[in-house]
């Protein structure tokens, strides 16, 4: 992380360590500052208050590796982020004015965005900022996650088994309540395929009666013109007089064919002379027979408009932009209206094809809502059993936790503290049943998970958030996460002042399991114990310098000497004390030979 401007910070980089950073300092040089920062890019309240006194803005950049098919990964390309080389880039600027923006993969994002990251990254365990397995949802995955398979394998059926539930649920809900709805569509579509095998249409008939009637309207006409053009191309018996186009052309091809020897080009023209002379006989043949079969009985005018007529009610109130499924009878070869729909008549057939089938569906619901209801009644059997079946593993498995962590907490300077886990179910008389009682259910079972915790004898269990004080909450945190470490998803945790009224022993406990933890996890802690720092991969320090009236703080990392030094100034207050830079000196051996030990 790089911070800049906030609080008594001024401009710092925070480089933490893959497996445990221990973050120290004097009171009041600035470390809870590395929390706030962190907060921040995990969508944390913004506060002008947080901008450093004389800048204009607060600012925190944080490059978080993740990999790319990390839920959090994910979440942030679907909001249009990438990221830079097997990383998130994450920035928050807070104004003085206390605005605030946020943006992840170099693209601009509603701040909320970051908090719905924030679960799949950081658990974060404080006095007054916790987060993840304080939410009861949080705790049932915990624990399904520690139970491994014997909860894993019951709850995969049964998430198959509800999914189809609410499935046949929601058919059978829609079949009854829609019941008189589905009726009336019934009653439509049996009229409408009523009326249509009534007219009985055929494929292309409105088309083709279209076009008998323009004739017919029209015959008058059409003959007059038959006639005319018959006599004007093979003559008129009647006019001796009047020269056709049948005698014209004759006369000119007898003409050629006196001289057609005497020249090949002109013989080929009085070969096509003949054959305009031959199609003039055949079109004045066709003309005659077209003006004798005329057809002008206006009783058969006045049938092809009926039919028409129709034929046109039916395709305006069925044929009208209904598209055809394919392979629709009487479809193909029909005109189209240009987007590949069924035109006129084949447009009615095809809606009559498929209300067909939808009345099919409608005129067997009884039928439908017998075998739905069947199937429901059998889900819900099927669901109970696994219900019970994952009751039971929970309930097993929340013993074997609640034991360990309690015995965690032994060695953390609680040892009289008792963890459990609360198993309930919520009656509900449309549940499925579960030890004999019918108990309301969901996606992931009937049952409410709670972490509850006794925090010396005779008090009663409570939930862990109302149960500890605010030092003793991030040592049950850190005993839990111990304990899931694992088979917990997150992999950065963070610990502000997990060892508030710890000491000795305890103390070294602490750091032992916060090292135990970074063996699965990176793990960030902000502590006054030296017990706690020794144990760290990478220790960082908060300083606080003067110049003048301004006072900033840094952040610096500690090796070799300087570590020794700030561990001594932890312990006695001074750097230089031979005795505190001895007992620094045993503290890292003792940290290191317990990182050995667990190589080993």
């Amino acid at each position: 992380m790089r911070i800049r401007s906030l609080g008594v910070i001024d401009d710092a980089v925070v480089e933490l360590s893959p497996g445990f950073t221990a973050v120290t300092g004097e009171t009041g040089a600035g470390k809870t500052m590395v929390v706030t920062s962190l907060g921040l890019l995990l969508g944390g309240r913004a506060d002008a208050g947080l901008v450093r006194i004389g800048a204009k803005a607060a600012v925190v950049e944080g490059r978080i590796v993740v990999s790319p098919d990390a839920p959090a990964a994910l979440r942030a390309e679907e909001a249009g982020a990438e990221l830079d080389d097997g990383a998130l880039l994450i920035s928050r600027t807070v104004s003085a004015e206390g605005r605030s923006r946020a943006h992840l993969g170099g693209r601009s994002v509603p701040v909320g965005l970051l908090g719905e990251l924030a679960d799949d990254l950081v658990a974060v365990h404080g006095q007054t900022d916790q987060q993840g397995l304080l939410r009861p949802a949080r705790q049932r995955q915990a624990l399904d996650r520690y139970a491994g398979y014997g909860v894993a394998g019951p709850l995969g059926e049964y998430e198959i088994a509800y999914r189809r539930l609410r499935a046949v649920a929601g058919e059978l809900e829609e079949i009854t309540t829609r019941a008189r709805e589905r009726a009336q569509e019934a009653e439509l579509l049996r009229f409408g395929l009523e009326e249509i095998a009534a007219a009985e249409p055929q494929p292309g008939e409105d088309a083709e009666l279209a076009a008998e009637a323009e004739r017919l309207g029209h015959a008058e006409a059409l003959a007059s013109a038959a006639t005319a053009a018959h006599g004007a191309l093979a003559g008129n018996p009647e006019d001796l007089e009047a020269v056709d186009a049948a005698t014209l052309v004759a006369g000119a091809h007898r003409a050629l064919e006196a001289v057609r020897s005497h020249d090949p080009a002109l013989a080929a023209l009085a070969d096509r002379a003949g054959e305009i002379g031959i199609l003039l006989s055949d079109v004045a043949g066709e003309l005659a027979g077209y003006a004798d079969d005329l057809d002008a009985d206006p009783l058969r005018l006045a049938a092809v408009e009926e039919r028409r007529a129709v034929l046109t009610h039916l395709i305006r109130k069925y044929g009208s932009d209904q598209p055809a499924p394919p392979g629709t009878p009487g479809a193909a070869g029909a005109e189209d209206d240009g987007d590949g729909r069924p035109d006129g008549c084949a447009a009615v057939l095809a809606w009559a094809e498929r209300s067909a089938a939808r009345l099919a569906e409608l005129d067997n619901d009884d039928d439908r809502i017998a075998e739905l209801t069947q199937e429901h009644d059998t889900l819900r059997a099927e669901l109970s059993g696994l219900a019970q079946a994952l009751t039971d593993a929970r309930t097993e498995a929340a013993k074997r936790f609640a034991d360990a962590v309690t015995a965690e907490l032994a060695e953390l300077a609680m040892p009289h503290a008792r963890v459990s886990i609360d198993i309930r179910q919520t009656e509900s008389p449309d549940g499925v049943e579960v030890d004999g009682r019918r108990v309301a259910f969901g996606p992931t079972g009937a049952d409410e998970v709670e972490l509850l915790l006794a925090p010396h004898p005779g008090a009663q269990p409570r939930p862990i958030a109302k149960g500890a004080s605010g030092g003793e909450l991030s040592r049950v945190m850190l005993a839990v996460e111990v304990v899931f470490a694992g088979s917990a998803p997150v992999p950065t945790y963070l610990f502000d002042e997990v060892d508030a009224g710890v000491g000795g022993k305890a103390a070294v406990e602490v750091g032992r399991r916060l090292a135990r933890l970074a063996q699965s996890a990176q793990v960030v802690v902000v502590t006054h114990l030296p017990q706690v720092a020794a144990f760290a991969d990478r220790h960082l320090v908060v300083e606080k310098t003067h110049e003048g009236s301004v006072t900033r703080s840094g952040v610096q990392a500690m090796e070799g000497e300087d570590r020794i030094r700030e561990l001594s100034r932890m312990l006695a207050g001074q750097e230089d004390s031979e005795l505190a830079r001895a007992h620094a000196e045993e503290l890292l051996e003792t940290a290191r030979a317990t990182t050995d030990l667990r190589s080993g």
